[in-house]
């Protein structure tokens, strides 16, 4: 596990380093993994990790069902609603269903309605990786909002190197360490041989140059 000063140390310098701009950039890690076959399902990450302070971005939701979840997403201020027959009016309007698969990052749905986003929206969700949560009826869906609006989605497929968003440059360099760490722990955790599988760590602003992790 990188030392919380070192991860520190590294997103000082990834700041220091980029060329100043008048508006705030994303700051981002690329982990690169090694001795393990991706091939292999059963060694790829899907994780959602929520993050101590956000990524300072404002994350797109989108609930589908009715009723109750209908009310709960009003309170919770979700950026797109879609009832039950909006959701086979998009199964054919293909251009508009990809649209909406792509501008929300995070889906939830009622139980009672994921056969049909399934068959209608699962063409154009399961590849992107953003499959709804399923909710059973009687949950309250706005402490899952509220964790969902600070949380990443790593999802690596086969592929052994892999980059997430952390934070941006108006959060203090404190607060980005923090994320990283929280990323790094959480995926060391689910890797078959922890630390061992990772070869890289490099953390780096949009513009500016990557930092190495020592």
């Amino acid at each position: 596990m990188v030392e919380r000063a070192k991860i520190l140390e590294a997103v000082k310098t990834a700041i220091e380093k980029a060329p100043k701009r008048k508006f705030s950039e994303s700051i981002d890690i690329t982990i690169n993994l090694k001795n393990i076959d991706m091939a292999q399902p059963k060694n790829r990450i899907d994780e959602t990790i929520m993050l101590p302070y956000g990524t300072g971005e404002k994350i797109s939701i989108c609930v589908i069902g009715k009723g109750d979840i209908v009310t709960q997403a009003k309170e919770a201020r979700v950026e797109l609603i879609i009832g039950p027959e909006e959701v086979e009016r998009l199964g054919g309007a293909p251009r508009e269903a990809r649209k909406v698969a792509s501008t929300h990052r995070y889906f939830l749905a009622e139980t009672g309605v994921m056969p049909g986003v399934g068959r209608y929206l699962g063409p154009r969700l399961g590849p992107r990786g953003r499959m709804p949560m399923p909710i059973p009826g009687g949950m309250d869906i706005r402490p899952i909002v509220e964790r969902l609006r600070n949380s990443v989605k790593i999802r690596t497929k086969d592929k052994s190197v892999f980059s997430t968003k952390v934070g941006s440059t108006t959060m203090s360099p404190e607060q980005v360490a923090e994320n990283i760490e929280t990323i790094i722990k959480r995926i060391e955790s689910v890797l078959e041989q922890g630390p061992l599988n990772v070869r890289s760590v490099f953390v780096k602003t949009t513009m500016g140059p990557a930092v190495r992790l020592e």
